[in-house]
């Protein structure tokens, strides 16, 4: 078998495993031109601007996309005319690249992209999959998912805003409040109360930004960010009823199985900023010097990398494994358990990263500017990465509680 390429930095754990010439079963030579592509793009496209951006609070999303789109970057389901080999590693590849950039949430809305749009694939029907995927696909379009609310975030089953039934309408009312994306949304895939109390109630809507009586407004975060965390309020917005995803009061199912992507993606994100956390860390130890020696040379130092690197690749083999599961044809609805899990993982492992990297740059970590901007920049991102798409305790508690049931049932 032929020694595999190396890629990217060659400094050791800065990069993958199989971007430093390891073997790996996952890979193919597919995933090898679509990973200097997704290089070449961030590199050339992101990168030089990413500061700006960032200081502006907004990329510009319209035309990155379409470059995006253009590179291939945005990649289409065989079923819905995209190439055969479109499966979850090539996912991977993007997301972990443009995470590399270290901060700034700069086209994440791809990444929000692919989290609202496969509710509307599976249960949508032909006119909303038409409607909605070709703008989306394009680069032109996007949508974010409308879930949460001031009063119910991982709890969805107590969601109270509310969608009635009016003849070929549905009269929306209520709020949703942390959604990633609002400002850049044309569409929101979003979780309705149509029936009583509970999760037996809920229902998924698709709702056209343009409407009357949608009001998104951007709110502050305690991270940068160039994408944006809103707060959406409906007020009487009229639906049509075709706009319905799926059946009336299925609602709740069809967004515990698209959860598990959802945590995918986020686990994904996390591990390379994990990465970048340690890189930062690693090069700054080699040529930082206290005391008369490099920080390298001091053996807690080393014991800290040595964490942060055994806590990176442990996680770089459970999400591959994970992508190997999605690309394997696994069904969503069986990979909850090790999504919630790989999800914690994944959070964790960051948290982990960041607060070592920090201690290592010392004074260099806590301002904006320097060698250290990069570590400080993404320590005030980890909260953001461990709460969204089901908090830690909660994953945690139901990754027990469906085990349970699985024992209950042998």
């Amino acid at each position: 078998m032929p020694k595999p390429e190396k890629f990217g930095d060659p400094l050791p754990f800065c990069e993958p495993a199989w971007y430093q010439g390891a073997p790996s079963p996952y890979y193919n030579e597919g995933h090898r031109r679509h990973r200097a592509r997704v290089r070449q793009f961030c590199d050339e496209e992101i990168v030089p601007y990413a500061e700006a951006w960032i200081k502006a609070g907004s990329y510009p999303h319209k035309e990155l996309h379409k470059k995006a789109r253009e590179a291939r970057l945005i990649r289409v389901p065989p079923s819905l005319g995209g190439a055969d080999d479109n499966d979850s590693f090539y996912e991977l590849i993007t997301l972990d690249e443009i995470a590399r950039v270290g901060g700034g949430n700069i086209l994440e809305q791809l990444g929000i992209n692919s989290m609202a749009l496969p509710p509307i694939l599976s249960h949508g029907s032909a006119k909303l999959i038409r409607d909605v995927y070709q703008g989306v696909c394009s680069g032109e379009k996007n949508v974010s998912l409308a879930i949460s609310e001031p009063g119910a975030g991982s709890d969805v089953a107590n969601i109270q805003c509310k969608a009635v039934k009016d003849g070929g309408f549905y009269v929306v009312s209520g709020f949703k409040k942390w959604i990633t994306g609002g400002c850049l949304a044309d569409y929101f895939t979003t979780a309705v109360r149509t029936g009583g109390p509970g999760m037996g109630g809920i229902s998924l809507l698709c709702i056209d930004r343009r409407l009357g009586g949608v009001a998104v407004r951007k709110m502050p975060t305690q991270f940068d960010s160039a994408h944006s965390t809103t707060f959406v309020t409906f007020t009487n917005v009229r639906v049509p009823a075709d706009c319905l995803i799926g059946e009336e009061n299925h609602g709740f199912k069809y967004l515990m199985v698209n959860f598990n992507h959802e945590r995918f993606v986020l686990a994904v994100e996390a591990l390379r900023s994990a990465r970048v956390c340690y890189a930062e860390a690693f090069k700054h130890a080699l040529v930082r010097k206290t005391f008369g020696k490099r920080l390298v040379d001091h053996q807690i130092v080393r014991f800290k990398l040595a964490e942060m690197a055994r806590m990176v690749e442990a996680l770089q083999d459970f999400t591959e494994r994970i992508a190997f599961a999605f690309s394997s044809g696994v069904p969503d609805h069986e990979l909850g358990i090790q999504c919630a899990l790989l999800k914690v993982q994944a959070t964790k492992t960051f948290e982990h990263c960041a607060r070592e990297a920090s201690q290592i740059f010392g004074g260099s970590s806590i301002v904006k500017e320097g060698k250290g901007v990069i570590v400080e920049r993404l320590y005030r991102r980890v909260r953001a990465t461990a709460i969204p798409g089901g908090s830690e305790e909660i994953l945690l508690d139901f990754a027990m509680r469906q085990a349970a049931k699985t024992a209950a049932r042998l």
